[in-house]
């Protein structure tokens, strides 16, 4: 199975968070299964790391040197997932979960036919198959 980690299931996986679930765990762990992570999840990091209001200390070098030892395989920003993100069912979503990064890791896993693993259950309200919260 192909697997796209969502920026908050990689960060935990990374550091051996403990709100990292058994079951995340097991897909991640699974030597079938080819783990993605994404050029967005590290933009992420990168603006977090940056902001006064968060305490990520990681940086977005540590990041992807983390990702890429760990044998995570990435995924760069293809202009296919921007127009896949534009298709994205958003209207009704867009009031209760505008987080854009969210929205491209998504729109990622779609055109890509990956499966998006993630702990955010505001991901369902978007309604796609490739969504499994962990």
């Amino acid at each position: 199975m192909n697997i796209l980690l969502d920026t908050h299931l990689a960060l935990w996986a990374l550091t051996d968070h403990p709100m990292l679930s058994s079951v995340a765990r097991q897909f991640i762990v699974d030597p079938d299964n080819t783990v993605y992570y994404s050029s967005v999840s590290a933009w992420e990091v990168l603006l977090k790391h940056d902001s006064p209001r968060n305490n990520l200390s990681l940086t977005p070098d540590e990041f992807i040197n983390y990702c890429d030892a760990s044998g995570y395989v990435p995924l760069n920003m293809k202009p296919k997932h921007v127009l896949e993100a534009s298709r994205l069912n958003i209207a009704e979503v867009d009031k209760l979960h505008s987080d854009p990064f969210d929205r491209l890791l998504l729109s990622q896993a779609k055109s890509e036919n990956l499966l998006l693993l993630t702990h955010d259950e505001k991901f369902c309200l978007y309604k796609e198959k490739c969504v499994t919260i962990v």
